[in-house]
């Protein structure tokens, strides 16, 4: 369910009642669904009850060590015992998929520093997924992030760090594992060899090392050992301009070094059709392309476009995976 202080309880409450969310069991607090607008609620023990729960209830399944009174705290406003119960919620999904429960994930919108100020040690999903999804004592499995609409698919080298700390992050490793991951998961989407632009990380690409040296030294090497490798890849290419080909149908995906010069393109066409995907776990999962909106949470006004884009994805993903 998200954040129980954002509007990921509403848009789930108003694509159920839009008939979105007809084979989903949400894992939540039924209290704090009730108070988003879902018009009843059916507790459920297992998604394997799920075919018991009468028409018109919304399946809702609590998970173990939700903090109580969830649904008394005041909506937009950061608090601890939200942030818990969001972590909650992702680590028994995570266990129930992994106990051969459900096709795929879908998570609603979570607070970075709600789930900061509850002690969890991940800045995002996308690291706590990764985490979770990795056998005891083994490494974590290379994830990355890629954000999609009906125009672009952009896979990102870098996520959640400063800017600063997202330039040391982008070497030859880090670049040549994402062309692979990203190559290995466009057949679940029906592409099984994507066209995949590499996109610099200085402007002009670094315009022949007059504004940086990364594209010479780091980005162009990987691009060439994956296009060796049998990876349809080329680049890097100017980032201002490499998004307007791949939309105009040049490329199918592209590669973006940072979290916000891959994204701020694909949220500029809309965020009501945009849909965040994890590559490179062992399950599917999905997520609206925005956040928790705490300045309208409770007002009525979220739109739940977006995670109905993210749940149909889901399911053809899960489809193709199967």
């Amino acid at each position: 369910m998200g954040d129980a202080a954002g509007i990921g309880p509403e848009i789930i409450a108003r694509a159920f009642r839009e008939g979105a969310l007809s084979d989903a069991v949400v894992l939540g607090c039924p209290e704090v669904l009730r108070r988003a607008g879902s018009p009843m609620t059916a507790l459920i023990d297992s998604p394997a009850d799920l075919a018991a729960v009468p028409p018109g209830c919304l399946p809702v399944l609590r998970p173990p060590g939700l903090p109580a009174g969830l649904a008394a705290l005041p909506l937009g406003q950061i608090d601890a015992r939200n942030g818990v119960a969001a972590a909650r919620c992702i680590e028994h999904a995570v266990a129930l998929l992994q106990a051969g429960f459900g096709g795929a994930l879908v998570t609603a919108p979570i607070h970075k520093e709600a789930l900061a100020t509850a002690g969890v040690p991940y800045p995002g999903h996308t690291e706590m997924l990764q985490a979770l999804a990795a056998a005891p004592g083994q490494p974590l499995p290379p994830v990355r992030m890629m954000l999609a609409n009906e125009e672009l698919r952009v896979v990102l080298v870098t996520i959640h760090l400063s800017l600063r700390r997202a330039l040391d992050a982008v070497t030859y490793d880090a670049v040549l594992d994402t062309l692979r991951i990203a190559h290995r998961s466009a057949a679940a989407w029906g592409t099984a060899r994507p066209r995949i632009a590499v996109a610099g990380l200085n402007p002009h690409a670094g315009e022949g090392g007059l504004f940086g040296d990364e594209e010479i030294t780091t980005i162009a090497p990987a691009v060439q050992a994956a296009a060796a490798e049998g990876i349809v890849a080329s680049g890097p290419y100017a980032p201002d301009t490499v998004f307007m080909r791949a939309r105009r149908g040049e490329f199918d995906l592209v590669v973006a070094m940072t979290h916000d010069h891959g994204l701020i393109p694909v949220k500029y066409l809309g965020v009501e059709q945009g849909v965040n995907v994890t590559l490179g776990l062992p399950f599917v999962r999905t997520s609206p392309d925005h956040g928790t909106a705490f300045d309208i949470a409770g007002q009525g006004r979220a739109d739940a476009s977006s995670l109905r884009a993210a749940v149909q994805m889901a399911r053809r993903l899960a489809a193709n995976a199967a």
